[in-house]
């Protein structure tokens, strides 16, 4: 494909997330999306086929290289399980502990516990990321690095949970952190460096024998 396919391809995806952001699936139309793009029906179609498609298109592509980075880290035999953990940790406060319009959207749907077929392929493609986190802590038990009774499942909610209360409950998580977690300078020079220690300090004591 070439480069200005691929723009308008990423311009699309673009728009269509804020707009699913801001609507929602149910009330956000591909006709509504096309014209914000600037671009008629009948190319949003060719790129994606339906609303379906473009919804999940917008999911695929922001989970895709965050997959890959897990996976590569996962594989990683140079590095101890935990200082694999770490970079997770990392990675996750980078690209995941924000306030914008994909997670927005993203905590919509998930929070909306439909069992329709669009759902449960942006199910799966979460769990892609739950298998590559489980991985590593469970190459870490076997490896004698990590406690043997750990609660992989419990571990795993506590870092996605921890992150979903704070940025979707703001009216409980800014006067309780004392800063206003909608500000982007206070996201990245105060929510996200707390959130990486929390959890490092979290896992480290709970993880290790």
């Amino acid at each position: 494909m070439d480069k200005d396919k691929i723009d308008k391809k990423d311009h699309i995806l673009d728009v269509a997330e804020r707009v699913f952001a801001d609507k929602g699936f149910d009330g956000a139309s591909t006709r509504l999306i096309s014209g914000e793009a600037g671009v008629n029906m009948a190319m949003l179609n060719y790129y994606f086929g339906s609303k379906e498609g473009l919804f999940l298109a917008v999911f695929q592509r922001k989970i895709a290289s965050f997959q890959d980075i897990l996976h590569n880290l996962g594989n990683d035999e140079s590095i101890t399980a935990w200082s694999k953990i770490e970079q997770y940790i990392e990675i996750y406060g980078d690209k995941v502990v924000s306030n914008n319009c994909f997670q927005k959207l993203l905590y919509q749907e998930m929070s909306m516990n439909r069992s329709n077929d669009l759902s449960v392929k942006l199910r799966d493609m979460l769990l892609k990321n739950v298998a590559e986190l489980s991985k590593i802590l469970k190459d870490g038990i076997a490896a004698g690095e990590f406690k043997n009774d750990i609660d992989i499942a419990m571990v795993i909610a506590t870092l996605y949970g921890t992150k979903n209360y704070i940025i979707n409950t703001p009216m409980m998580s800014s006067p309780l952190l004392g800063y206003d977690i909608h500000d982007e300078v206070a996201i990245e020079t105060k929510l996200k460096p707390q959130i990486k220690s929390y959890m490092k300090n979290l896992l480290k004591a709970y993880l290790h024998k």
